[in-house]
């Protein structure tokens, strides 16, 4: 029998298919000014690798715990220890449940929180990849995004809100205040492909502890030891 390989559309499409186009949406009171980024990733990355992923593309300093919530049920970092009560559902480890095997069971909900305080909560929606996509091999690329992530700690929704009436308004009586809490400028229209590819293609597969997402995150920022 001879060994005849498939044609290379076959080939292509079979490629396509390890892969999925993960769109990422922030939790915002003002739809016209949605944070938002679109993904391609492997089906087979891991939440955990998932979770790095949203932070980097996001803008998030991974400061804060997280968890995924699939249809209610928990999938989050063992070393967080989030089983509060006896009769919650077990939190299920996200270093070793993938993003296939989680789409697969078809969730009617599947959202990313971050930060438990802010309480950051992101909506996650996986498409196939659009027809004559190219994916790439074990890593994320992001194709589309829009508008900067909020600043750390600035109070959730709410205070993000305010925290933007008081920088778009000198006469605003905490104008100063909140320009002296950020240290820094601060454009909520800004977002760069670029950029954000940039240090995706930093995050090691297919897993990244926590002190490589550190580098990668503070080399992003600008700061020293990326």
């Amino acid at each position: 029998m001879s060994d005849t390989k498939p044609p290379p559309a076959a080939a292509a499409e079979e490629k396509a298919q390890d892969f999925v186009l993960l769109k990422v949406e922030l939790e915002t009171v003002d739809v016209l000014s949605s944070i938002t980024r679109s993904l391609i990733v492997p089906r087979k990355a891991t939440l955990g690798w998932i979770h790095a992923v949203i932070q980097v593309a996001m803008g998030w300093t991974n400061s804060h715990l997280h968890q995924f919530r699939v249809d209610g049920d928990s999938i989050s970092d063992p070393d967080f220890e989030l089983q509060g009560f006896e009769d919650d559902p077990p939190v299920r480890d996200e270093t070793v449940v993938t993003l296939g095997e989680v789409l697969d069971a078809r969730p009617t909900s599947l959202t990313y929180e971050y930060d438990f305080g802010d309480s950051w909560n992101h909506f996650l929606y996986a498409e196939a990849l659009p027809q004559g996509s190219a994916p790439v091999a074990k890593r994320a690329v992001c194709v589309a995004g829009a508008r900067a992530c909020p600043p750390e700690d600035c109070g959730g929704i709410g205070g993000y809100e305010e925290l933007l009436a008081a920088l778009s308004n000198r006469r605003h009586p905490e104008h100063r205040s909140m320009k002296e809490w950020l240290g820094r400028p601060f454009d909520p229209a800004a977002f760069s492909i670029e950029d954000t590819n940039r240090f995706l293609d930093k995050l090691r597969w297919p897993k990244v502890s926590s002190a490589a997402l550190a580098k990668v995150l503070m080399a992003r920022d600008g700061m020293q030891g990326g």
